[in-house]
């Protein structure tokens, strides 16, 4: 069942090995209760209705293994490709826009290690992106930031009203996310996200109210934290 008759794609990058999880495999394939991260976080986009396609971009090496212990092991029956990845985040995510379907009207692109999105989450940014465009998940900050130079002083204290903690999905009209990546490509430009990208050929992009559970699974205290969300 599609939204409005739009097909809307998903990206899932699952590439990066997580040098802070001081583990020999994968983050996304350490399990949370018997079941791999990565397959917690395909089964929320898989569940929803609305979703046409599922492109999951891993290292050439799990290709095969992501196939046969995630996708096919726990029936993900949406997710029609699993590629290969690139060198940074932004390459993996550019490899999955070129593989998504060519009638693909919008793109949300989501962590694989972030595995507790929830539903309402996945629907809002896809009500978002086709009104507006382009939409980001984030949070409200909880502390107050500070703005620090290299010598570890305060230049300044923004106003914490302001400010969000970013999370995924990020979702984007396709025409609009792929003009964004070309152009990055091109400029020889990294950036830290993908609206950074949007944002750059000066496109706004709305926030869309996340959750403070949706976290991303980082560091070894992040899968304590993920046993007792799953508990809940």
């Amino acid at each position: 069942m599609s939204y409005l008759g739009k097909y809307i794609s998903v990206i899932v990058p699952a590439a990066g090995m997580g040098k802070r999880m001081n583990s020999k495999i994968n983050k996304q394939f350490i399990k949370i209760k018997d079941i791999p991260v990565l397959a917690r976080t395909l089964m929320e986009f898989n569940k929803c209705d609305y979703i046409d396609e599922i492109i999951v971009v891993t290292r050439y090496d799990e290709i095969d293994f992501c196939q046969k212990e995630i996708i096919d092991k726990y029936k993900l029956d949406k997710v029609k490709k699993v590629i290969q990845g690139g060198k940074e985040r932004q390459d993996s995510v550019y490899n999955g826009l070129k593989e998504v379907n060519k009638k693909s009207d919008i793109v949300l692109i989501h962590d694989g290690a972030r595995p507790f999105v929830k539903r309402n989450i996945i629907e809002e940014n896809i009500k978002f992106a086709l009104e507006y465009g382009a939409c980001v998940t984030g949070v409200p900050v909880k502390d107050t930031i500070k703005k620090v130079d290299l010598n570890g002083e305060i230049i300044s204290t923004p106003n914490r009203k302001e400010l969000w903690a970013i999370q995924t999905p990020q979702t984007f009209r396709y025409d609009l996310i792929l003009k964004a990546y070309e152009k990055a490509k091109l400029d020889n430009f990294l950036g830290t996200d993908d609206s950074m990208l949007v944002e750059r050929i000066g496109y706004k992009v709305k926030i869309v109210m996340g959750d403070y559970s949706n976290i991303k699974i980082t560091t070894p205290e992040d899968l304590i934290i993920a046993e007792t969300l799953v508990d809940k």
